[in-house]
């Protein structure tokens, strides 16, 4: 399909016709309010052009942008690599699951900024604690959507490979598997939804650098538009990964089409 089709262009005229929408009731909320704590569309722009032609805390915006996305990439990663075996095994193996379900459920409720200050203790003030924090978030997601996957795949699929000979070990590599990665990848944009959730959260533990640390020093010098700066950078930041892992997704699941 074209990049230019006019299913496309269509789509991306009602995305700026929202966009365009939202800001013009957020200025008209501005200017009821009157009110330094609701920043107006046009002081958040100027505020913006500020600080990433600027430096805020020794680092530019940009720099502050990276080391928020590194930590989030490094904690998401780590998540996949952990949840998704840990998923996968608990919805096939039903033994595995007895063992590990019961540990698994017990720490499932703890929220992630719960974790903040035995992760002080744990990995000091670095940069350890930071990402552990968006590791825990992720990790949960990843297991809860892998293990969904496997547990819901279609059982004829299973009986099929089967009949034509399959091993164990074959019936989840070449059927199981492929079969749970729409839900897996489902889980994957809610993760990295929870990982930058927890990244403000994250950066408060005595961080130096980040877009959280940016949010703080606005709250700290009662600079409203300097927060709305550093939400919007998250938001965009956040999208444009989502955009990447729907990409990705449509590459490794062609079967796979959304609703029209």
């Amino acid at each position: 399909m074209s990049i230019l089709s006019k299913e496309n262009i269509r789509s991306f005229g009602a995305s700026v016709l929202a966009l365009g929408v939202f800001v013009l009731l957020w200025g008209v909320i501005a200017a009821i309010a009157n009110s330094e704590a609701i920043p107006s569309p046009a002081a958040v722009f100027r505020e913006g052009v500020v600080m990433f032609s600027g430096k805020i805390g020794g680092n530019t915006m940009w720099a502050h942008a990276y080391y928020s996305m590194r930590r989030v990439i490094i904690a998401f990663l780590l998540a996949a690599a952990t949840g998704l075996p840990l998923g996968i095994m608990m919805g096939w193996n039903k033994t595995f699951d007895k063992v590990v379900s019961p540990i698994f459920e017990l720490l499932r409720p703890i929220p992630p900024i719960a974790w903040i200050p035995i992760a002080i203790l744990w990995l000091g003030i670095g940069e350890g604690p930071k990402i552990f924090i968006c590791y825990v978030g992720a990790f949960v997601i990843f297991v809860l959507n892998s293990y969904t996957g496997m547990r819901y795949t279609d059982t004829q699929l299973i009986d099929a490979a089967r009949t034509y000979g399959a091993s164990r070990r074959e019936q989840l590599f070449h059927v199981a598997i492929p079969a749970s990665l729409p839900s897996v990848f489902a889980g994957m944009q809610n993760a990295l939804s929870m990982a930058w959730m927890c990244v403000l959260a994250a950066e408060l533990v005595g961080a130096r650098e980040g877009v959280g640390f940016i949010i703080i020093q606005g709250m700290n010098l009662d600079n409203p538009p300097m927060i709305v700066v550093g939400m919007i950078t998250i938001g965009i930041i956040g999208i444009l990964l989502a955009v990447s892992l729907r990409w990705l997704e449509r590459i490794l699941c062609p079967w796979r089409r959304e609703l029209q």
